[in-house]
């Protein structure tokens, strides 16, 4: 009961923000029948342009007939979505919205799954010394190094270390996700230039997100480390280090669980700018340019996407997190965030 509880409520927030692009598609001064309208009248000048032909156009870039109802629209435009169909490109006219980003997802998922991992792993490694270390020189230098780098914004160290490496040093590519003339495949080269691409923009996420999460950890641990189990454990004679690792290490990981899913959602976003600022291929890249050239299909499914994959890893975090917790039931109905 819990588990369709929660997918429904998931299924709901995800028709929700359905709903809400098909208000923004329409509300949105200049939209894409409008935008459709000027293209189709500079090609062919004023003659020769009809309101059936604008309305066909229209529905085959939005996935509605503006000509209909507006809750006969609203219907076509989320039974498309449901079925995948997220409409045609206006800057891509060959190509459709799900094919646009059927061949950048990857690239974004390649580039925050890397990130996400490495900046939880630095900062929980870094937080836990810290808490065992409380009070000490090293853990005064890194709590003020990780609120340092934590405050730092991702696109200045973007910028930075594409000053540096790539174009003082030349010791990093400047842009792209591999390099030309390469060809793509499953070989040791081509994976190793994919990963030589990736690495400014990969550092410049890690660098400014580990310190959150180590001065997370190091609460937690420290939390953890004065309860009363951990001074029995001691008592009884139980090696410091599987008090570390079992005990301490473990539960001050638990409510890190459900910020590793969220923080999904805040690379995503991110991976706008970042995209943008490395030339990579990736989501944010395409979303941007649709920005920028009128692109409402483009923008409005990538939006979707984005959303959707967010949905995804809250309700994987919701309906794991009392798997990986015994302390928590998902019978009782208790929710990881």
């Amino acid at each position: 009961m819990y588990i369709i509880k929660r997918l429904g409520q998931a299924f709901v927030t995800f028709v929700a923000v359905i709903t809400i692009t098909f208000g923004l598609i329409r509300a949105i001064p200049g939209g894409p029948a409008d935008h459709i309208r000027a293209q189709v009248m500079r090609n062919r000048g004023s003659q020769g342009v009809s309101m059936a032909e604008i309305n066909s156009l229209t529905e085959t870039y939005t996935n509605y007939d503006p000509s209909t109802p507006v809750y006969v629209q609203y219907f076509d435009y989320v039974t498309n979505i449901l079925q995948g169909d997220l409409g045609e490109s206006m800057s891509y006219p060959t190509r459709s919205v799900s094919d646009i980003i059927i061949q950048a997802a990857p690239w974004t998922i390649f580039l925050l799954t890397m990130a996400i991992l490495l900046t939880f792993a630095m900062g929980i490694v870094l937080g836990a010394v810290m808490a065992y270390r409380e009070g000490s020189q090293f853990d005064t230098g890194s709590t003020v190094l990780s609120m340092f780098m934590n405050s730092v914004p991702y696109y200045v160290a973007a910028l930075l270390l594409v000053y540096v490496f790539s174009i003082q040093l030349s010791i990093f590519p400047q842009s792209g996700n591999y390099a030309v003339g390469l060809e793509p495949g499953l070989t040791p080269i081509f994976i190793a230039d994919v990963f030589y691409h990736a690495t400014l923009p990969i550092a410049s996420l890690v660098l400014t997100g580990f310190g959150g999460v180590a001065i997370t950890m190091r609460g937690n641990s420290i939390q953890e480390i004065g309860e009363d189990y951990i001074r029995v454990a001691h008592l009884r004679g139980v090696p410091g280090r599987r008090i570390a690792v079992r005990y301490v290490g473990r539960n001050a990981l638990l409510p890190m669980y459900t910020n590793l899913m969220i923080s999904v959602g805040f690379m995503f976003g991110g991976s706008i700018i970042l995209e943008q600022i490395f030339a990579y291929p990736g989501l944010g890249n395409y979303l941007l340019q649709a920005l920028n050239n009128s692109d409402y299909p483009l923008m409005m499914g990538i939006f979707i996407v984005i959303t959707a994959a967010v949905l995804i890893c809250i309700l994987i975090a919701d309906l794991t997190y009392g798997l990986i917790d015994p302390r928590v039931s998902a019978g009782e109905g208790k929710e990881a965030y």
